[in-house]
């Protein structure tokens, strides 16, 4: 039995190290870049947008809005990225972003991530 709790300690100890919590703080950003009606589609050809405004330090509005489905939050911008309800936002040039979702399907309860790029319009 003490080899097994050895084990699992050493272990423990070796993963804890490589997990690193501390992603950067928050910083304020150049509202240019955030603010915005960003437009893109998912692999089915749907439209979905993403508006920002109110930026003001690391704050912002943020509204998702994908068919019939209308999400408003505010949101905390850090390292370039924040979530806005089950999709979050990444910038990853000026004037592009990357957009992953969780989509659900109500008629069987998968779950699928549907990742797109948006643009700056």
């Amino acid at each position: 039995m003490a080899d097994v709790l050895n084990i699992l300690a050493s272990n423990y100890t070796t993963v804890g190290q490589n997990v690193n919590l501390n992603t950067g703080r928050y910083v304020n950003v150049d509202p240019k870049v955030f603010e915005g009606t960003w437009s893109g589609k998912y692999a089915n050809q749907k439209p979905f947008s993403v508006t920002i405004s109110g930026v003001n330090g690391f704050r912002a509005k943020a509204k998702y809005q994908y068919g019939s489905t209308i999400k408003y939050q505010e949101v905390l911008i850090k390292n370039n990225s924040f979530r806005v309800g089950d999709s979050k936002f990444v910038l990853t040039k000026a004037g592009t972003a990357k957009v992953s979702t969780v989509m659900s399907n109500p008629a069987t309860g998968a779950s699928t991530l549907e990742n797109a790029y948006v643009h700056q319009n």
